[in-house]
């Protein structure tokens, strides 16, 4: 079984934050977006102690994410990157190899709705333009999107084509206008709602409008239905603390002085 964490660490100088996650959870690859800590600081608050237990996956363009794994770069080979996303083939010994995908989306403070969803049609192109490349489509998709799993980019055909449900997700594909689209299982449509354990979303915005939604996903996990046999929806989480503090400020929202205004998500995969 090999373990995720992505967090959008919000800028925040919060590497004790993560390195008390990973004593927690244990995750075999880490994943942040919006880091200002430079890579090396990360790796000695991880490292800390006789035994070095996690390595820093070295890019090829990709500067919006950064990688540490407990395992040697060699078995996470960058296979295509732009300044937002990086698609990487993994490949331990004895395991199957999956393609990992991760991205941060530009946000909608300086770009629009269709904006995102041009960019997830683009998106979509590459990640399958690599699924042809390598030859399987054992993909998982990570990232902070800056988009609900409802709105248009995520979900259209050209899009991202995540969809709620594993059935639906099972079938593979659909075609529209004579074109074949592959699906994304999306596990994060559970939840939202007052009825999960956990928050209700992973980051929280209020203003003055007549639409607000209070709680976004924008911090999502899509998943190919090649690699359903895999993945158990237990096996996702959003956290709420390290251990040592809450993530979440005394009114129940993510708390961005302390720890950041995004939660951090936890899921496994059963290669």
């Amino acid at each position: 079984m090999l373990s995720f964490l992505f967090w959008n660490i919000g800028k925040n100088p919060i590497q004790d934050r993560v390195s008390n996650l990973t004593l927690l959870y244990e995750p075999d690859l880490i994943m942040l977006t919006e880091s200002s800590i430079a890579p090396a600081v990360i790796l000695r608050t991880l490292n800390q102690g006789e035994i070095s237990r996690y390595h820093y996956a070295t890019n090829i363009g990709c500067k919006k994410v950064d990688i540490f794994t407990r395992f040697p770069n060699k078995y996470l080979a960058p296979i295509l990157e732009t300044d937002r996303i990086t698609i990487r083939r993994l490949a331990l010994p004895g395991l199957s190899d999956i393609l990992l995908a991760v991205t941060h989306f530009p946000s909608k403070i300086y770009w629009d709705e269709s904006s995102q969803g041009f960019q997830c049609v683009e998106l979509s192109r590459m990640i399958r333009d690599v699924e042809h490349k390598i030859g399987h489509s054992r993909t998982v998709l990570v990232g902070d999107f800056n988009m609900n799993p409802f709105e248009d980019g995520v979900v259209s055909a050209s899009g991202l084509h995540s969809v709620m449900t594993r059935n639906i997700a099972q079938k593979g594909s659909r075609v529209v206008q004579g074109i074949n689209h592959p699906f994304f299982y999306n596990p994060m449509w559970g939840f939202f709602g007052d009825h999960q354990t956990s928050s209700p979303g992973t980051y929280y915005y209020e203003r003055s409008v007549q639409k607000v939604f209070f709680w976004n996903m924008f911090d999502q996990v899509l998943i190919r239905p090649d690699l359903l046999p895999f993945f158990d929806n237990d096996d996702i989480q959003i956290l709420e603390s390290d251990g040592e503090i809450s993530f979440l400020s005394k009114t129940g929202i993510p708390d961005w002085e302390n720890a950041s205004d995004h939660l951090p998500i936890l899921f496994r995969l059963q290669l």
